[in-house]
């Protein structure tokens, strides 16, 4: 049985990203709460050498809509990373999701050969849709997800792993 690589794709970007939705939403309730200064969780790392939470989940956005895009031969949507509150971050994940739903199984499927390359800072990666999918895309929309996770729990917002999975 073939896998549909849109099925592996879009719906689990999208839940993914919903998911993320919810977690900055909670971490926005918790600063306004707590009175703390929303820029403070924004600007948060969990170590010096890490990226803050904006740009955590800015690059989950930029992986999502890069990946399905490349997977389905198309340009993905440009954003300008400029966003420092909740509201900004959460409207950029959200546009992430509503190009995601612009995209349809024909589009996607067969892709799974597909000859991919992704520039990296002094080289290029080249690899085949499906691990491309799984090895690149879904691996870092993951990584960059659980790390605001990460970020926003230290800091002390009530979240939980139901807040990282979502409902099924």
């Amino acid at each position: 049985m073939m896998i549909s690589m849109y099925k592996a794709s879009v719906p689990v970007l999208i839940r993914n990203l919903n998911n993320l939705v919810t977690i900055l939403e909670k971490g926005a309730a918790h600063a306004e709460t707590k009175k703390i200064d929303p820029t403070v969780l924004i600007n948060m790392r969990l170590f010096p050498d890490m990226f803050p939470l904006s740009r955590q989940v800015q690059i989950a956005s930029d992986i999502a809509k890069r990946g399905a895009a490349q997977l389905a031969g198309q340009e993905a949507p440009k954003y300008e990373d400029n966003e420092t509150t909740f509201s900004e971050l959460i409207d950029r994940v959200r546009k992430t999701i509503a190009y995601l739903e612009t995209l349809t199984p024909e589009q996607i499927d067969g892709s799974e050969a597909k000859s991919i390359t992704i520039p990296m800072r002094d080289t290029s990666l080249t690899l085949e849709g499906l691990p491309f999918l799984f090895g690149f895309v879904l691996s870092n929309v993951y990584f960059h997800i659980t790390t605001t996770y990460n970020i926003l729990r230290h800091c002390g917002v009530e979240l939980g792993k139901k807040d990282f999975l979502g409902s099924p």
